[in-house]
């Protein structure tokens, strides 16, 4: 499923740069949902993949001014088709959910994984998406100890709100229950 490597075999594999060590003996028990689509609400392009390794330029859309020097990634994208990219090994920490905090756990890169969903926060995601989802959190649960599931907008509320109001919960709820 997982080559050595930490990297899903059934995943593309696009090497971001922006990751780096998690702390020593931090076990990884928590996956944090993302929503991403640039230009915002335009599914499909490669304006993400981009983003995610430092070559987005800024020039190409006007709403792309602000993510200038930007340095983020996520462990995973799934796009609306169900295509799965991964940026980022699982033992390695991506730059995913900046100030952050979960339980009483501050920066919680340290001790997750984040999957991004093409979408926004305020729009439905896919059928197919949400299969996927359900998938690959059970994947990743073959290697980490993942016990929860929140949104980025749980881990950071003051500055986030994704995946937001379009993720159904109780959708990936029937799918992980589905095996």
């Amino acid at each position: 499923m997982f080559r050595r490597n930490g990297i899903l075999r059934a995943a593309r594999f696009v090497a971001s740069p922006n990751f780096d060590l998690r702390p020593r003996r931090t076990p990884v028990t928590l996956l944090v949902l993302h929503s991403i689509s640039l230009p915002r609400g335009q599914y499909g392009g490669d304006a993400v993949e981009r983003l995610f390794t430092n070559r987005l330029d800024p020039a190409t859309h006007p709403s792309f001014g602000g993510l200038d020097g930007l340095r983020v990634s996520s462990h995973f994208l799934l796009r609306r088709d169900g295509e799965l990219i991964q940026f980022v090994p699982l033992d390695r920490r991506a730059w995913h959910a900046g100030a952050s905090r979960w339980r009483a756990r501050e920066r919680c890169n340290d001790f997750s994984i984040g999957v991004e969903l093409e979408g926004t926060d305020d729009s439905a995601f896919t059928s197919t998406q949400y299969a996927g989802l359900a998938e690959l959190v059970r994947a990743v649960r073959t290697v980490l100890p993942i016990l929860e599931i929140a949104a980025h907008g749980d881990v950071a509320p003051a500055r986030k709100s994704d995946p937001g109001s379009g993720f159904d919960w109780r959708e990936l709820l029937f799918h992980l229950a589905r095996r």
